[in-house]
């Protein structure tokens, strides 16, 4: 139902913005019993909600921002959901004028962390709580239940944790919604959240692109796979989807519904920045960067163009002797490739949260991931388990159940990677995933080269693998070596 805007101080929570994302998230807070308060710019898009779905709930409708505030009870709880950037700017300067000192500002878009952390700073000088938060779900998860992840203050968690709470996705009866940190810590941990999103998919692609070439088969006998595949270790929302996806049929043409569809991906720039923070820490999330890339060759028209027909191949017919050995050596090295996403994406996690001073608990966000985010998968019950046994484990992969369960598969991931390499199948994401495990387990890296290449000509010095300190040889000179 609806209330008259004139009521005053009612709302428990209100929603400005109520495009498919904001509209559902509304709906979600009414139909677990708040009064909510709803605004939009264009007021036609409001009485829209109010008459669609006003049975779900108490809404209280208002088409001025004045109204807006006025209709919701101390501390204010605001939550915006427009377009990340200038617009997001613009709604929180309209804002600001009318809210008291304690009220609370949720940005639940996907923002970018720094713009977060300015907007929280800039909001706490004027004695105001900005939270930051990642919701991740897609239209139906904002209605039936999101994995959300607040940042802010912990004392604006407590008055707003109980309600994002109550409107999350439950596993086993536990909210996927925690506090995450300080000021960007939410937006930025929904951020990784998506780089992973963006390196699941693409190692997902790769497997289909490897069975369709090793074993020719069509979309929906590769679905019947990715069916199967759901059923075990690798259970997830989005192996799920790829079967539904694989066996869909075009209405249009009869034809498979993936083989009508482009071969050109797009990006909303979360993948993007994922990897340009991560450059910035230094921490090397190579499956990640190489999903992201993906999309980018795969929108390279005028360069594909010119390569098409043109770069030679020099590649071997593909005879697969043993179908059944092959689907399996894929679906280890698909699940072996995985983990290692998720391993570099915590590694990021983790290195932030040093430079930031956030203390994010690794093991929580694995926890919130469980129902209602896009990367929802079963095994993150196991990357929870890894972080409560060792709350500072240095690298995901060297816990005891994801060291055994990848062992299991390395060889079939090198079997795999290779004949990709020799049958000429991209597997941009599997080769790098593969290429980084062997680097972080090897006993000695070619670093050493790089490094005496770097003195040679920049005079950048060296460390000695026999003593301490930093050194340079005069390599222009009489090539002694001094200490730095």
């Amino acid at each position: 139902m609806s209330v008259p805007a004139t009521t005053t101080g009612t709302a428990q929570i209100g929603v400005t913005g109520l495009a498919v994302m904001g509209r559902n998230l509304a709906r979600n807070f009414a139909r677990h019993g708040y009064t909510v308060a709803v605004h939009n710019r264009t007021a036609a898009r409001m009485r829209s909600l109010v008459a669609d779905h006003g049975d779900e709930g108490t809404f209280v409708p208002t088409e001025t921002m004045a109204d807006f505030v006025a209709a919701l009870e101390r501390p204010r709880k605001v939550v915006v959901m427009v377009q990340a950037g200038a617009a997001t700017d613009a709604v929180i300067d309209e804002l600001v004028p009318l809210l008291e000192a304690g009220d609370i500002v949720v940005d639940a878009g996907n923002a970018h962390f720094p713009d977060t952390r300015r907007r929280e700073a800039a909001l706490r000088e004027k004695g105001l709580h900005f939270v930051g938060t990642g919701v991740s779900g897609g239209e139906e998860g904002a209605l039936n239940g999101p994995s959300i992840m607040p940042g802010g203050t912990r004392e604006s968690y407590e008055s707003l944790g109980p309600i994002l709470e109550a409107i999350s996705a439950k596993v086993d009866g536990v909210p996927c919604c925690t506090w995450v940190g300080p000021d960007g810590a939410g937006h930025f941990v929904k951020m990784v959240h998506n780089g992973i999103e963006y390196a699941d998919m693409q190692l997902i692609a790769e497997a289909y692109d490897l069975l369709k070439a090793g074993l020719g088969a069509s979309a929906a006998e590769i679905g019947e796979v990715f069916a199967a595949w759901n059923s075990g270790d690798l259970e997830s929302f989005l192996i799920e989807i790829t079967a539904d996806v694989l066996q869909h049929v075009d209405a249009a043409t009869g034809k498979a519904f993936v083989d009508v569809v482009a071969d050109a991906a797009e990006q909303k720039g979360t993948g993007r920045w994922t990897v340009q923070n991560a450059l910035d820490l230094g921490v090397p999330i190579t499956g990640i960067a190489e999903a992201t890339f993906a999309r980018a060759l795969s929108g390279s028209a005028p360069q594909r163009a010119a390569a098409r027909g043109v770069l030679p191949a020099d590649v071997q017919a593909w005879n697969v002797p043993d179908p059944g050995a092959f689907i399996e050596d894929v679906r280890k090295a698909l699940f072996a490739s995985k983990v290692v996403a998720y391993s570099q994406g915590f590694d990021q996690i983790a290195a932030a949260s040093a430079e930031f001073g956030w203390a994010i608990d690794r093991g929580a966000m694995a926890r919130i991931w469980r129902g209602g985010c896009i990367i929802r998968a079963k095994f993150l019950d196991r990357i929870t388990q890894a972080y409560e046994r060792d709350a500072q484990l240095p690298l995901l992969l060297a816990d005891p159940y994801f060291t055994a369960a990848v062992a299991d598969g390395v060889a079939a991931w090198r079997r795999v990677v290779a004949a990709a390499a020799v049958h000429g199948v991209p597997t941009p994401a599997f080769s790098s995933s593969l290429a980084y495990y062997d680097g972080v387990r090897a006993e000695r890296l070619p670093a050493n080269l790089v490094q005496a290449q770097r003195d040679f000509f920049g005079a950048h010095t060296y460390r000695r693998t026999d003593r301490d300190g930093s050194f340079h040889t005069d390599w222009s000179g009489d090539r002694a070596e001094h200490e730095a």
